[in-house]
């Protein structure tokens, strides 16, 4: 006689598997290049924001970045969201960003679109990066270095940043 196992059924798995992380480690370009990758891509769009050395010429030595983490990964599911209503080929979206003291060349944000066709995927990165630094609750603390060898710094909403694209 034999015997049948039976099993309780699994918890749903997102079907999206879109990512969204904000973190005090170090960022990798190729984790977030793995998690857009899907088999019906024809194009991942990455954007990759960085710490440069000058603001409004004054010399940067470091951003410090801190974020109301529960909400920011709110305003990065909507996002997620808003993007498959606008272009509904979209497979994956992606979207990490740092908190802490990061030192010029360090990566920020992390936003990567996987999606069948180039241009959709173009459109709706631009479209995240823009949403992210208008909605998110997400500051920076931008330090400087004055002539005078000492440091000075100020904080910034990162939504005043999409104006002087900062």
């Amino acid at each position: 006689m034999a015997s049948v196992i039976t099993s309780a059924p699994l918890a749903p798995i997102s079907r999206t598997g879109d990512s969204f992380t904000i973190a005090f480690a170090p960022l990798s370009l190729a984790e977030v290049y793995a998690l857009a990758d899907d088999p019906a891509n024809g194009a991942i769009v990455v954007m990759s924001g960085m710490v440069r050395n000058q603001t409004d010429g004054k010399a940067v030595v470091a951003l410090e970045y801190q974020a109301y983490e529960p909400m920011a990964l709110n305003v990065f599911r909507q996002i997620a969201t808003q993007i498959r209503q606008t272009w509904t080929d979209v497979n994956r979206v992606v979207i990490h960003h740092r908190t802490g003291r990061l030192q010029i060349g360090e990566i920020s944000v992390l936003v990567a679109v996987g999606c069948p066709h180039r241009s959709e995927a173009f459109a709706a990165c631009g479209y995240a990066i823009d949403t992210l630094k208008h909605n998110a609750p997400i500051w920076k603390k931008e330090w400087y270095s004055e002539a005078s060898g000492t440091l000075s710094s100020s904080w910034v909403s990162i939504a005043a940043c999409e104006v002087q694209d900062c």
